[in-house]
């Protein structure tokens, strides 16, 4: 019943998603493999069922895999870029003193054969006739038996083993936090092909990108394990677990290892974490989603961990009413990994430190459930949108939760990026994830300018519109592969206004927003002011005027070239919008009935919401 229930509601917003984005198609895949993990030397072995169809108009003669764990293995183009990059990930290096100077080493250059990955693939065939495979670093290359014909099924089927290496970014064994297994991107994974062709990246420990479909996974391991994840658990009863609460005496078969199996309907990935000593509570969402919650029994940790579940509902009640309903009937919040990740139905996150923390990071992994494992854009061409928009609703998540909620919740984001515009490092946004110059610049890029996307398009269409375009953006674009194109039309068909140059300077140039207040002068009983563009990107303005005896009054100034006004959010302030500036003009005069000596102030976006770069030029002190 739950294979037909999601098969028909995948079907319904197939319908509905096609006859708004006629010619739009993705390709789909159904996985089935049985799994089984030796935890004495950390190596496994499977066998794979793939069933690829292609929705494409090409004929597709190759297919690519990834093969995520030869990243780590001494010499990859992984260990490379460790060795080559100017601030490399902490958690990915040694620190050692050499004449007084840091030196950082790559970890992956040091593992030793029993401690690298590996994933390995033989007896590969194709609808049962062999197929040519070629491995190249993490991926592999078919030559198929036949080529795939448009609109046509075919089916893969080929045998793996491989090493779970020791535990460096993500996947791995044994994590600082000592949990055993952290089984994420394990598995051989078809290559996402889309209309712009194959999404074949080497892995170089940036983003992911997947094909829309259906797993079916056994996993075969020591009986003492506790395993949680993507998906829903199929044989509670049979292996003697049924998720438990802590404290129950849990019966289980008198056998050396259990096979654990699990179903995940229309998902594009699957992860699995596993450890002996994993605590299970679970809490539930009122008419939602379960969530589990999986972590060491660690005196240190429990109460931070209890203290977790309530805050979390309550989060994924937030997204559910502010993004959409999470479509899925469980979600697992598991210690593992080395910091947090988010994956199809859970995330891996270190389970230590203070709880602030935890509440943040679960939030924000949380949240890319909605931006990512349901809006999937491509992460690794487009980081921005899913670290971006989720950082957006964190932010606003969290703000909720707050004794004290604050005015624009986005002012850390804001100023991350502020400061990287103004440092001369910024790269395009259209930057692909693994060619930026520097990680913190990544990070910035695709975090902070990506959430201020977001927060600065309210400034631009309204908050009203801004909260019915992600509405909206969720019901057209869920179980697709939405671009930056699709964001922006979504906005455009809510608010009527053009979005166009917005997209285009944000994201694929680093022209910046830099207004100020040039003059103020005394004209016949009014004062005229002049504006000034200085940067390269336009603005509408928001310009407010403080009085000497303390009243405010906003001006608000339309850009010509979105050919829109914005509705007046606070109708308790007097408003007046004025002619619309184009962009080519590099001045704006306009005069106010006042006399020069009755102003106290001139401030351009008082409110914050405006990414302007030397905000010290947006006020202008009458004297």
């Amino acid at each position: 019943m739950k294979r037909l229930y999601f098969l028909l509601l995948f079907l319904a917003f197939a319908e509905t998603h096609a006859q708004k984005n006629p010619g739009y198609w993705q390709q789909h895949v159904d996985y089935k493999m049985d799994v089984f993990m030796d935890v004495s030397n950390y190596n496994y072995k499977g066998t794979q069922k793939l069933v690829y169809e292609n929705n494409s108009p090409d004929t597709l003669k190759k297919v690519f895999f990834h093969l995520y764990p030869n990243a780590f293995q001494p010499g990859s183009e992984m260990d490379a870029r460790l060795q080559s990059i100017k601030d490399p990930d902490g958690r990915m290096v040694t620190k050692t003193k050499v004449d007084g100077n840091e030196v950082k080493e790559s970890r992956i250059k040091k593992l030793k054969p029993g401690e690298i990955g590996f994933l390995n693939i033989s007896n590969f065939k194709q609808d049962g006739k062999s197929a040519e495979t070629k491995t190249v670093g993490t991926i592999l290359e078919v030559t198929l038996a036949k080529p795939i014909l448009p609109h046509k099924k075919t089916t893969f089927t080929l045998n793996f083993n491989g090493q779970v290496p020791v535990q460096i970014r993500r996947s791995g064994r044994n994590n600082a936090e000592g949990v055993a297994l952290s089984m994420s991107q394990w598995y051989p994974k078809i290559a996402e092909f889309d209309f712009e062709g194959w999404h074949a990246d080497p892995y170089i420990s940036r983003e992911f990108h997947g094909v829309w479909g259906d797993f079916d996974v056994k996993i075969t391991i020591d009986k003492n394990y506790i395993l949680g994840g993507t998906g829903y658990l199929q044989n509670s009863n049979e292996i003697g677990y049924g998720y438990e609460e802590r404290g129950k005496t849990v019966k289980r078969p008198n056998t050396p290892t259990l096979t654990w199996h699990f179903k995940a309907p229309m998902v594009h990935d699957f992860t699995w974490a596993a450890d002996k000593e994993y605590l299970h509570d679970t809490a539930q969402v009122p008419g939602g989603a379960t969530i589990h919650f999986l972590y060491k029994n660690n005196s240190k940790i429990i109460d931070n961990w209890k203290m977790l579940q309530p805050a979390t509902v309550k989060i994924m009640q937030f997204y559910n009413q502010f993004v959409g309903p999470y479509p899925y009937k469980q979600y697992s919040v598991i210690q593992g990994g080395d910091g947090g990740m988010e994956y199809a139905m859970c995330t891996l996150i270190l389970g230590e430190g203070k709880y602030d923390g935890l509440l943040g990071v679960t939030t924000h992994e949380m949240g890319h459930s909605w931006f990512q494992h349901i809006l999937a854009s491509n992460e690794s061409k487009h980081s921005w949108m899913d670290e971006g928009f989720t950082s957006f609703i964190e932010d606003s998540a969290l703000n909720s939760l707050a004794e004290k909620p604050a005015d624009n919740p986005y002012a850390g984001a804001y100023n991350s990026y502020i400061n990287m515009a103004n440092s001369g490092k910024e790269q395009p946004q259209s930057t692909h994830s693994d060619r930026y110059d520097e990680n913190r610049v990544y990070s910035i890029t695709s975090y902070g300018k990506g959430e201020v996307f977001l927060a600065q398009l309210r400034y631009l269409i309204g908050k009203e519109n801004l909260e019915k375009t992600l509405k909206k953006y969720y019901v057209d674009f869920k179980f697709r592969h939405p671009t930056p194109n699709d964001i922006k039309r979504t906005a455009e068909r809510v608010s009527g206004a053009n979005l166009d140059w917005y997209l285009t300077d944000w994201t694929e140039t680093t022209n910046t927003i830099d207004y100020a207040v040039k003059e103020v002068k005394e004209m016949n009983g009014s004062t005229a002011i002049t504006l000034e563009r200085i940067g390269r990107m336009p603005m509408p303005i928001d310009l407010t005027v403080t009085y000497a005896d303390g009243k405010t009054e906003n001006f608000y100034i339309p850009l010509r070239m979105m050919s829109f006004v914005k509705e007046n959010e606070m109708p308790l302030v007097k408003r007046t919008t004025l002619p619309d500036w184009a962009w080519a003009y590099p001045t704006y005069e306009f005069e106010i009935p006042a006399v020069k000596s009755s102003i106290k102030k001139i401030e351009i976006d008082a409110a914050g919401f405006m990414a302007d770069v030397k905000r010290e030029n947006n006020v202008l002190e009458v004297k």
